[in-house]
């Protein structure tokens, strides 16, 4: 063939994705202006990510994904591009925000930090910063956790956007983040986000003790077929769970939390009231 570029998939994950892309597409016998028409790309396009002139996007893989057959699958382009986009994300965590980006709901709980879809882009700098100091990470692999946090945020942004619930630990608002502007700014967006009609944000206060339920992040997703998908994360590691008979305690203990905790007003005021004893 007259100017075939050969690939080396071992060069890179962007290279690998790029050979399996060209397999794939020869798999099917489609030329690559054929898989573009059927992707609402250019052949061009797809010729750049085959040869890793261009990178992959999600909303690239998405399209590929339709045009295979493979959205949802193991052998989805989406989740490859998440593979190379994790950097040092724990495990378990692209399977996760495969499905998150779908979800017809979000329950989410955290302590400590502001969860990652309720994050200002400075707020999460500040934690990517202070990762680097710690030698946890690399400068470039802190661009790809932002650059990952922000696509994550935006595939939420849809005309019949997710229920998002949110309850957070008092210590997620107390503990100081990336200075007196960067939080004082972080807790406007809490509350801006509790405006929205499709939000429901509720604080755990100190004061619930022993009875709170969980020590750490727990996600729990609806999807739109109605089954149930838990996600708790660890230090090291991420753990995705579909089993209807061990996802139902993680919710039965996320309701308990919510019983537990300030009513959105309370929860609301004590934002505000945080927010302007920063000085």
């Amino acid at each position: 063939m007259v100017n075939r570029r050969e690939l080396n998939p071992d060069a890179s994950p962007e290279a690998a994705y790029g050979a399996r892309l060209r397999s794939a597409r020869e798999a099917r016998g489609w030329k690559q202006d054929e898989l573009g028409l059927r992707s609402g790309y250019s052949g061009r396009h797809v010729s750049g990510v085959e040869t890793c002139t261009k990178s992959p996007t999600r909303p690239f893989s998405i399209a590929i994904d339709g045009a295979f057959g493979f959205a949802g699958s193991v052998d989805s382009f989406e989740r490859e591009w998440l593979k190379i986009k994790q950097g040092v994300l724990v495990q378990g965590f692209p399977e996760y925000v495969a499905l998150e980006g779908g979800a017809a709901e979000i329950r989410m709980f955290e302590v400590g930090v502001i969860p990652g879809l309720l994050q200002t882009r400075a707020y999460a700098q500040a934690l990517d910063r202070a990762a680097v100091v710690r030698g946890v990470i690399t400068p470039e692999q802190a661009d790809q956790r932002l650059a990952l946090l922000m696509e994550r945020q935006q595939a939420l942004i849809r005309p019949i956007p997710p229920m998002i619930i949110a309850v957070l630990d008092e210590s997620c608002i107390r503990r100081p983040v990336g200075g007196p502007a960067v939080m004082k700014a972080q807790l406007q967006h809490l509350a801006d986000f509790a405006a929205q009609s499709h939000a429901m944000l509720q604080i755990a206060p100190f004061s619930i003790g022993e009875r709170r339920p969980f020590d750490r992040l727990v996600n729990l997703l609806t999807l739109p077929d109605r089954s149930l998908v838990s996600y708790v994360e660890s230090e090291t590691q991420g753990y995705l769970d579909r089993e209807l008979t061990s996802v139902l305690p993680v919710m039965r203990g996320y309701h308990q939390s919510q019983a537990a905790s300030l009513s959105q007003a309370e929860s609301v005021d004590v934002i505000h009231q945080q927010r302007k004893g920063i000085s």
